[in-house]
């Protein structure tokens, strides 16, 4: 098929929900994609960070495709060898305790949601179950994640959403401290807000957040689903703030490609969910986990520890540029987002994806860049390219 017949099809047979870029794309290499007709992308978005080791990984492809002949589902009414190695070395690398698996990202917040107001239910009664989020924030797409998302604009159309969220703003540590009542079971963040703009927290904001949870006994939730996996430099973010949260989310670049999520439970929540209050019938499934396991294989193969190089890298190749849209840059890591003049990063966005490179926007300016953790120097300087090009003649 043509890029025109795909289009075609999707018009006529897929719900609209999604403002596509004209870009149909059928392969790729490394950090390259290409369209039917041979046009080659750049792509600084992963598919919003999920291809973290890029396309056509041997070491990812032969993970999924060995394990696609043996075993591709069996159901959580039984033991997998992969789900089980899985939850182990994530536990390793984070310091935390168990493991639940889900499919995406909302899945997972959806799970820490309710493993948060189990803890709160089980220790103090019915009363202790209100969850403090961000303004800003983005947790999903479900209606107890759209509710706990701090942006008014998604608050919309399908009435009535989960009570039970208070929102404050980002980095104000007296107004989180006055929303935390006896109601409050949990605390929700996202240490670099990414649809809400690519903004990082302060360290010193997140350390107060930790130690006051810490004293209430109110759970600390971090949402990783887009700063996870080695995005930012780290394997998780919270490690470069020096915090140990109750609960962390993970999705996204976890299995490389293949749908799959997590909600990492510490010691005060490892043993809340216990056999029927919570489960997913394709979470953990032995594909997705084998794909997962060829992830942190390639990741601790030296690539987690070239990524804050490249962030630093791109960050500045562009101040080099001396682009006079170029307003600012914020992020850590491979997630950076440029900041341009409020309200035409969608439209610079656009023009960069019809001159060869995916990117995405974020909350009011920025230019989102996710690429896969395995981009090379020379596919970051031909993106780079295309990006100066565009911004230069606008």
């Amino acid at each position: 098929m043509n890029s025109g017949q795909i289009k075609e099809l999707d018009k006529e047979y897929i719900m609209q929900t999604y403002g596509r870029f004209p870009a149909a794309v059928t392969r790729g290499d490394g950090a390259r994609v290409y369209d039917p007709e041979g046009r080659e992308y750049i792509d600084f978005s992963s598919g919003i960070g999920v291809t973290s080791v890029g396309y056509g990984n041997k070491k990812w492809i032969a993970a999924v495709t060995e394990q696609a002949s043996r075993l591709p589902h069996i159901s959580n009414l039984f033991y997998t060898e992969p789900s089980t190695v899985l939850a182990k070395r994530l536990c390793e690398l984070s310091g935390l305790k168990k493991v639940f698996f889900s499919n995406s990202g909302a899945e997972s917040n959806e799970g820490a949601i309710k493993l948060a107001r189990k803890y709160g239910f089980d220790k103090y009664g019915a009363g202790r179950n209100r969850i403090v989020t961000l303004i800003n924030s983005f947790h999903g797409r479900t209606i107890s994640t759209l509710a706990a998302t701090g942006q008014e604009s998604f608050h919309n159309f399908f009435h009535p959403f989960t009570d039970g969220f208070d929102y404050v703003p980002a980095d104000d540590f007296e107004a989180l401290k006055s929303a935390v009542s006896d109601k409050v079971c949990a605390v929700l963040i996202e240490l670099v807000q990414g649809e809400g703009g690519v903004n990082v927290l302060d360290k010193d904001y997140v350390r107060k957040v930790s130690e006051l949870c810490a004293e209430k006994d109110v759970l600390l939730i971090v949402d990783e689903v887009q700063t996870g996996i080695g995005r930012t430099g780290t394997f998780f973010c919270f490690q470069c703030y020096g915090i140990k949260p109750d609960i962390v989310t993970a999705a996204k670049g976890i299995a490389g490609g293949l749908p799959m999520g997590a909600v990492l439970a510490g010691e005060k929540t490892e043993n809340v969910l216990g056999a029927g209050t919570h489960a997913s019938t394709f979470g953990g499934n032995p594909i997705c986990a084998a794909a997962a396991n060829a992830v942190l294989d390639i990741l601790e193969g030296g690539v987690l520890a070239e990524v804050t190089e490249k962030g630093e890298y791109i960050r500045e190749k562009i101040s080099e540029m001396k682009l006079p849209k170029v307003l600012g840059l914020r992020g850590l890591g491979l997630m950076i987002g440029v900041a341009v003049a409020e309200n035409s990063h969608k439209s610079i966005v656009s023009k960069l994806v019809e001159s060869g490179l995916l990117c995405i926007s974020a909350g009011k300016d920025a230019v989102r860049f996710l690429p896969p953790l395995t981009i090379t120097c020379e596919e970051i300087d031909a993106g780079l390219e295309i990006f100066r090009g565009v911004l230069s003649e606008i």
